[in-house]
């Protein structure tokens, strides 16, 4: 059975959203959706099917080319309000453990971490920003959950997506204390959302490339089979404090990465870009990496800029003379 597909995209100043995951080259069906109006339905509706149904029957809709300048994908339902949490659990995968779970094994919380606002997330070929001192970074393709809560704080799942949870582990290994430091990097989302249960299956593969080529590769593996936990175990726990059921607020929840390309020896670097192929469910999306804030980065930039215009001005008042 197929799985449906959400999205949302801002067109020419307008929301929209789509259900139909954009083949490079076709064009997409947008229907016009007012901020909020997704979050209400999945409230609402029985199942993602009468969403669907819906938002596309009341027409007006719009048919738009994929690379048109003016479509610009959104973090999914992200309110307009801001009320959304980023967050994550640490040391989820089988992997790193050395027994296997059993049906009789007690569950006991993995480590959760606060990795920032909803305003915080980024969109594929958006820079993952991280601190210009940051130790070692590591790429985590993780699987991220999508919850809406409800007027009386009540959660409930949309679907799921992937994610890059970038981080400073080198940073984690200094000092695990300084943990909630380390995750202060930018995260970036896709824009898709599988309207069905967390998977169990996902596979797919890590290309970093430097100066246009691939500098590093390796496979994962983050569904549900992999982690040493339940889902439902790991959400139901989560969903017991307050904080995060707060009325009306998005919950974007990462079950967590197996190994990457730290442990196999590599470094990022400035100005790297982390490409994510997850290739059991065909979605790939990239980033490059900066060190530092953007507004510094691009106050040195026009320094520069400044700089070279000074002098090629004193150049030609030398060759006047």
């Amino acid at each position: 059975m197929s799985i449906s597909i959400l999205f949302e995209a801002e067109y020419k100043g307008e929301r929209y959203a789509g259900f139909e995951k954009p083949a490079a080259g076709d064009p997409l069906t947008l229907f016009p959706v007012a901020d909020g109006r997704l979050r209400a339905e999945f409230i609402a509706a029985s199942s993602p099917e009468a969403v669907i149904a819906s938002v596309t029957g009341e027409g007006g809709q719009i048919v738009v080319a994929t690379d048109d300048p003016e479509l610009r994908f959104l973090p999914p339902l992200l309110p307009g309000s801001g009320n959304a949490l980023l967050s994550g659990f640490m040391r989820t995968h089988k992997s790193k453990y050395e027994d296997e779970p059993t049906d009789e094994t007690p569950f006991v919380a993995p480590n959760w971490f606060f990795k920032g606002f909803g305003s915080w997330i980024r969109m594929p070929e958006e820079p993952l920003v991280v601190p210009e001192k940051a130790v070692a970074l590591i790429e985590e393709p993780e699987v991220a959950l999508v919850y809406v809560n409800d007027d009386n704080g009540d959660p409930h799942y949309v679907g799921y997506t992937f994610g890059n949870d970038l981080c400073d582990i080198g940073l984690h290994r200094l000092n695990p204390g300084w943990n909630p430091y380390c995750k202060l990097s930018d995260t970036s989302l896709s824009p898709f959302v599988f309207l069905g249960p967390p998977p169990t299956t996902v596979t797919g593969r890590v290309t970093i490339e430097r100066d246009g080529v691939s500098a590093w590769e390796g496979d994962f593996d983050c569904g549900e089979s992999a982690l040493y936990f339940k889902v439902r175990d790991m959400m139901d726990n989560l969903f017991t404090y307050p904080a995060i059921r707060r009325p009306g607020m998005v919950n974007y929840v990462l079950l967590g990465a197996d190994e990457a390309s730290f442990h196999d020896g590599f470094r990022i670097a400035d100005g790297d870009r982390v490409v994510i192929d997850v290739k059991s469910h065909d979605v790939s999306f990239a980033n490059s990496i900066r060190f530092g804030r953007e507004a510094d980065r691009a106050a040195e930039t026009a320094e520069v800029a400044d700089a070279a215009e000074t002098a090629d001005a004193a150049e030609a008042v030398e060759a006047a003379a």
